[in-house]
């Protein structure tokens, strides 16, 4: 599937793998998000694939990227059982799961239980560590908000990249909540989404790397 699309990294285990996750096969089709740019989708796509049952198959079809006319992929079809199986086993498994991708996943759980946000005006998108980063997390957070691109109001993207260590995963964690809860992520952060036109109308300077 990276032939078809390279602008950014698969979805995260966890957004996928859960019990009756999205991978889960029904008789009523169910289009997933497989993976996302990493600028955002509203910039640059994603690509998403249609599971459904069919009778002792399981089918991944109907694939789709926003940003994009056409996705050159053919329809997959697997022995419905044997798919479920592997799906139960992925789901329990978390041996893939590196001290970066623990700290990631703590640390957004924690995040999500609070407000801290709200008073800044911005929305957390999400909270990635990926493997060619094995010791740096990366917190990506919209301004206002994720309603701003579906309402085609000025929104910008922002990411901040965190440090991780060998230290045990949930104190790292826990130290990260009380750091970033304590001030206006916007001011760590550096701008990686939107458009030069939406950052001047936000009041924030346009990245030098993304000028032409």
């Amino acid at each position: 599937m990276a032939e078809v699309f390279d602008e950014g990294p698969g979805e995260d285990p966890r957004y996928l793998l859960f019990p009756d996750g999205p991978l889960h096969a029904h008789a009523s089709p169910r289009e997933v998000r497989l993976a996302e740019a990493t600028c955002t989708e509203g910039c640059c796509g994603a690509l998403y694939v249609t599971i459904r049952r069919d009778d002792e198959q399981v089918v991944w079809g109907a694939w789709r990227n926003p940003d994009e006319d056409e996705i050159d992929l053919p329809e997959f079809r697997f022995d419905a059982q044997q798919y479920q199986a592997e799906v139960e086993r992925a789901t329990l498994d978390r041996s893939w799961e590196w001290p970066a991708r623990a700290v990631a996943r703590l640390l957004e759980e924690e995040l999500r239980r609070t407000a801290w946000l709200e008073r800044w005006g911005c929305e957390l998108g999400s909270v990635s560590a990926w493997l060619w980063e094995p010791d740096q997390i990366n917190l990506f957070l919209f301004h206002p908000g994720r309603a701003a691109i579906k309402d085609g109001r000025p929104w910008l993207q922002f990411r901040m990249t965190l440090d991780i260590s060998s230290e045990d995963p949930a104190d790292q964690a826990d130290r990260l909540v009380e750091e970033l809860t304590a001030f206006d992520p916007r001011m760590a952060a550096d701008v990686c989404g939107g458009s030069p036109e939406f950052a001047r109308q936000l009041g924030y300077p346009w990245p030098q790397r993304h000028r032409t």
